[in-house]
């Protein structure tokens, strides 16, 4: 069994990270009591393909250590069932059960072969020990399945009975892509993480640009999102803020080029007293600390929502506010304004109704799209010392 020496260069990271490009990610925050004995088939869409398919196993939010006593990683065919021949076990420094820290995350071994472009790759794991607080993403809207006793190396579904719009442990995967790709992460709360656009057929906005970044010419193909319903910039509360889980989330990432900032509407919409001055600086830490890292910041307006029952005046004088200067400060690499791509020509305040995916805050398919649509490809490859 190969344990994870939780002695590591970056905050969570309990070995050191591939040296591959981000595929796919999401974040990590608790999900309840781990359930031992209990196998899970996470289902995970894709960006950039490559070779030597990792995956990372996150107990970041767990207070004992847990024990992996299998993982396998394979292709979908169709609801838990997979692809004959893909599904194959993966291995942690060379060993089949691996044990993480609580706190701590790992990366597996690479796996022989190709993983095409936009693929359904769909990893399996099994822990015999699981307790306490489990780690892994709450609003997946994609269907996963469980189920009880260790049935990962099988390609037939039938054993996995429990569907779940969750992804439990899995926090990364990674590939070896043609050299000098890169990747882009988007850092941001429910509109990133995609609520209100159609489950289980990928039409968040990063997925939407994910698909645009393959047909480009651009050296940027991965894309990673990291988006938590609820989140905020400033604190924490729907998950960790994004001050807070920066390192974890976006800078460990493997080959990522630019950090593209979503975020802020939360933390004006909370009424705890957060001016337009306080979410500066925060995007400011974000910017610097990313720099300092060789990345690049790409800075979103926040979108309008009146019409949602948090929507004030005054909230809406700091969303103003906080957007004259993501456009107009020069502080970051780029900037793309979804405020504009968004908001109705009538009422500025508001968002089009045909984008609107009803709760007034939220974009639909279509404004997901928009959205996407708006991002400057050429952006996302750029010189932060430039």
């Amino acid at each position: 069994m190969f344990t994870v020496v939780a002695c590591q260069s970056a905050p969570g990271e309990a070995t050191g990270g591939p040296s591959g490009v981000v595929t796919w990610a999401a974040s990590a925050d608790r999900l309840g009591d781990g359930v031992a004995g209990r196998s899970y088939r996470l289902v995970v869409h894709t960006s950039v393909g490559g070779t030597g398919v990792r995956v990372r196993l996150s107990n970041a939010f767990g207070d004992r250590p847990i024990t992996f006593d299998s993982a396998y990683a394979g292709l979908q065919k169709q609801g838990a069932e997979l692809r004959p021949g893909t599904n194959r076990r993966l291995a942690f420094g060379g060993e089949r059960t691996v044990t993480v820290p609580a706190g701590a995350t790992v990366w597996s071994d690479p796996l022989p072969g190709k993983l095409p472009t936009a693929s359904n790759l769909v990893v399996s794991l099994y822990s015999p020990d699981a307790a306490g607080p489990a780690s892994g993403h709450w609003m997946a809207l994609q269907t996963s399945y469980a189920t009880q006793g260790d049935h990962t190396a099988e390609d037939s579904g039938t054993a996995w009975t429990i569907p779940t719009g969750s992804w439990f442990y899995l926090d990364a995967v990674s590939v070896q892509p043609p050299k000098g790709t890169g990747a882009v992460v988007a850092l941001g709360d429910s509109i990133t993480d995609g609520w209100q656009s159609t489950f289980d057929v990928n039409r968040r906005w990063p997925d939407y640009l994910a698909r645009r970044l393959q047909k480009s010419d651009t050296a940027v193909k991965g894309v990673a999102n990291e988006g938590i319903s609820g989140n905020q910039v400033l604190a924490d509360g729907a998950g960790q803020s994004s001050l807070n889980r920066l390192e974890r989330d976006v800078l460990s990432q493997p080959g990522v080029r630019t950090v593209f900032l979503f975020q802020g509407v939360n933390d004006i919409k909370a009424h705890t007293g957060v001016t337009a001055d306080d979410l500066i600086e925060g995007y400011r830490e974000i910017v610097d600390r990313a720099h300092a890292a060789g990345k690049c910041v790409v800075g979103a307006t926040v979108g309008p929502f009146k019409g949602w029952h948090e929507w004030d005046q005054a909230g809406e004088a700091v969303r103003q506010e906080v957007n004259t200067f993501i456009r107009t400060s020069g502080e970051f690499d780029a900037v793309t304004d979804f405020d504009r791509i968004l908001r109705s020509p009538y009422d500025q305040e508001r968002m089009l109704p045909a984008l609107d995916g009803g709760d007034h805050i939220h974009p639909n398919d279509k404004g997901m799209q928009a959205m996407a649509d708006a991002v400057d490809l050429t952006a996302l490859d750029c010189d932060p010392t430039g």
